[in-house]
C-alpha cells in the first residue's frame, strides 16, 4: 500500500508533479485492493485511444479506478509514439494530473538490441523501476542450446538494466508457449532454468491458461521469480478471455492472489478490452 511522507512530495513536486495528482494517487491506492497493491491495468488494450488523447485515456482509466498503468514504449509500439513527445517531468506530471502513476513499460527487443543505453536512459527519465521483454523468439520446438541463445541475450540486457538501477522483467506468450523438442518439456520452463533468477523476473499473463499454463501452478512452482502478474478472467466453457470475476468467469481468484504471493508480485495489470477491464474492478477490490 502506497504511503507518501513529506520529503516524497517535496521530491515529487520538484519533479513537477502537481500535488493534487500525488494525493489523488494516494488516496485511491489507500483503498481496498488484492495484496493490498495499486489497482493496475496496461494500456496496450486502449491504444488506439492513446494515440488519438492520451490525456484523456488516462483519466478514463483513472475513473475507472485504475491508479496505476503499465505502458509501452513509444519506440518500440507504433501507437504509443505521442508518449515519446514528453519529457520525462512533462510525462510524470500528466500521468499526476490524471490520477495514475507508472514504474513498468514493455519495450520490444529489436529498440534494446539497437539502443540498449538511450532506452534504459529513457526509462529513468520517466521513473520507471520496471523493464519488460513482451517475448522471446526463437525455432519451433527448440532445443536447449536454442533457449541459451535467447536467453543468454536477455541475461546481458537485463544486467545493464540492473546497473541502472530497475528490474528486467519477460513476459509468457507466443514462442515461451511452446513445447520443446523432446515433445513434453515447456519452452517456459527452460527459459526460468536458464535466466538468472536476480537480474530477469517474471510478468505472468492469466490468460495463458488456454495453453495449459494453470495460474496458481506456476506460481507456486516458482517462488521468488516472479514480479508482475497481466490478469485476465476465463470462460473455460466458450475457451476465450472474459471479465476477471464475471459469471463467465471460471478461476479462482483468492487462489491466484494467494499463490502470487509466493510467486513475488509486486504489481498486477488488468488486460482486457476497456469495458471488460472496467467491469473488473469491482470484484477485484472485493478481494482485499
Amino acid at each position: 500500500m502506497a504511503s507518501f511522507s513529506r520529503r516524497d512530495f517535496l521530491k515529487t513536486s520538484a519533479a513537477g508533479i502537481s500535488a493534487t495528482g500525488v494525493l489523488a494517487v494516494a488516496a485511491k491506492e489507500a483503498g481496498a485492493n488484492p495484496l493490498g497493491l495499486p489497482m493496475g491495468c496496461q494500456t496496450y488494450p486502449v491504444r488506439m485511444m492513446i494515440q488519438q488523447d492520451f490525456p484523456g485515456t488516462l483519466k478514463t482509466l483513472s475513473d475507472a479506478g485504475f491508479t496505476q498503468i503499465e505502458l509501452c514504449s513509444p519506440v518500440g509500439y507504433q501507437q504509443f509514439a505521442a508518449v515519446g513527445s514528453y519529457k520525462g517531468a512533462d510525462l510524470r506530471k500528466i500521468l499526476s494530473d490524471n490520477g495514475v502513476s507508472c514504474i513498468s513499460c514493455h519495450f520490444g527487443m529489436k529498440e534494446l538490441r539497437d539502443d540498449l543505453p538511450g532506452r534504459i536512459a529513457w526509462a529513468k527519465d520517466v521513473g520507471l523501476t520496471q523493464m519488460m521483454v513482451p517475448l522471446l523468439n526463437g525455432p519451433k520446438n527448440p532445443t536447449m542450446d536454442d533457449v541459451k541463445v535467447a536467453t543468454d541475450e536477455l541475461n546481458k540486457i537485463a544486467a545493464e538494466v540492473a546497473k541502472a538501477g530497475m528490474q528486467q522483467g519477460l513476459h509468457n506468450e507466443n514462442w515461451l508457449g511452446g513445447v520443446m523438442a523432446d515433445g513434453t518439456t515447456k519452452v517456459y520452463d527452460a527459459a526460468v532454468s536458464l535466466l538468472d533468477p536476480k537480474l530477469v523476473k517474471f510478468q505472468y499473463q492469466v490468460s495463458q491458461i488456454q495453453l495449459g499454463f494453470d495460474p496458481v501452478t506456476y506460481l507456486n512452482k516458482y517462488p521468488g521469480r516472479f514480479i508482475s502478474l497481466h490478469c485476465q478472467g476465463w470462460d473455460a466453457t466458450n475457451k476465450k478471455v472474459t471479465a476477471i470475476g464475471g459469471p463467465d468467469d471460471s478461476l479462482d481468484w483468492k487462489a491466484i492472489f494467494a499463490a502470487a504471493k509466493k510467486g513475488g508480485i509486486k504489481n498486477f495489470f488488468v488486460e482486457m478490452d476497456l469495458d471488460s477491464m472496467k467491469a473488473s474492478v469491482p470484484y477485484l477490490k472485493s478481494l482485499s
